[in-house]
């Protein structure tokens, strides 16, 4: 009932950036109609509003009741128990859906890797520290996006999972290019050369939301071994699952984000899926 009333507030009244939302699916979905894309934007307000007071519900919710509404599934959790038997770390990656501050925490209740999250900082210290207590409430701990390689050298003989939530904008001219939701964008290649520096198996991980205030957690592998795979493989193949799981989902995913603000200079190469393809037969592993 009070997500229902903020909805209310932050779409019927303010209308909390309604034109970059509406511009991103226009974008994202061109073959839908104007009412489809309605229908979406609202679902994605209603979502946008559960997300952001189930954000702040972490400061008191319980263990129990966490994991009754968020979830592993029984394959992710055999995933990541076989790393765990075998003693190897393991970078997730994952997009803005469903409700990832409520499974960072869930992570650490269930899986026996200890995680680390790469996070920007808040600019803002109030805020800053409010965040780092949601997200470190169950025991995840927060390594700044600068310091990512450093400390995970640091602690690179521990079990950890190291989780990069990868969907966000980097600056162009030091981006892997390729299209996504059909349009030219940029992707980090942070994830993708740490991973293959420290040749640490790469694990694409989702949050689907079942019903409100409910989630389930998945994951699957990518690659266990990256070190010799192509460049922008690994960037290809996350950025196609997640691609699916927006296009299955998108009501969940992050549409407030001015995700396509930079254009793509003509001098840096635009990737196709064919090339990665055909460059790194460990894509249709």
């Amino acid at each position: 009932m009070l997500s229902d009333l903020v909805n209310v507030i932050v779409f019927g009244m303010i209308g909390y950036r309604k034109n970059v939302v509406l511009e991103n699916l226009r974008n994202s979905f061109p073959g839908k109609t104007a009412k489809e894309i309605d229908i979406i934007s609202k679902k994605f307000y209603r979502h946008f509003c559960d997300f952001f007071l189930e954000t702040i519900k972490v400061l008191t919710i319980s263990k129990k009741n966490l994991l009754n509404r968020c979830r592993f599934t029984p394959e992710a959790l055999d995933v990541l128990s076989k790393f765990a038997e075998q003693k190897r770390s393991v970078l997730l990656v994952m997009g803005h859906n469903g409700n990832w501050e409520w499974s960072c925490n869930a992570f650490n209740i269930l899986a026996g890797h200890q995680l680390f999250v790469i996070y920007h900082p808040i600019s803002n210290k109030y805020f800053d520290g409010l965040m780092y207590r949601i997200r470190s409430r169950y025991g995840t701990k927060l390594i700044a996006m600068k310091n990512t390689y450093k400390e995970m050298v640091i602690h690179k003989n521990g079990l950890n999972a190291t989780a990069f939530v990868a969907d966000q904008t980097p600056q162009p001219d030091h981006a892997y290019w390729t299209t996504f939701l059909n349009q030219e964008t940029p992707v980090f290649k942070g994830m993708e050369v740490i991973a293959k520096k420290m040749d640490l198996p790469v694990l694409y991980t989702s949050v689907k939301k079942i019903k409100r205030g409910h989630y389930e957690m998945h994951a699957e592998v990518l690659t266990e071994y990256p070190a010799n795979s192509a460049e922008g493989a690994l960037s290809e193949m996350f950025i196609r699952r997640l691609e699916q799981d927006i296009i299955s989902q998108p009501e969940t995913w992050l549409w407030t984000h001015r995700r396509w603000k930079h254009k793509r200079s003509k001098d840096v190469k635009l990737a196709t899926i064919y090339d990665n393809r055909l460059e790194d037969a460990s894509f249709n592993k």
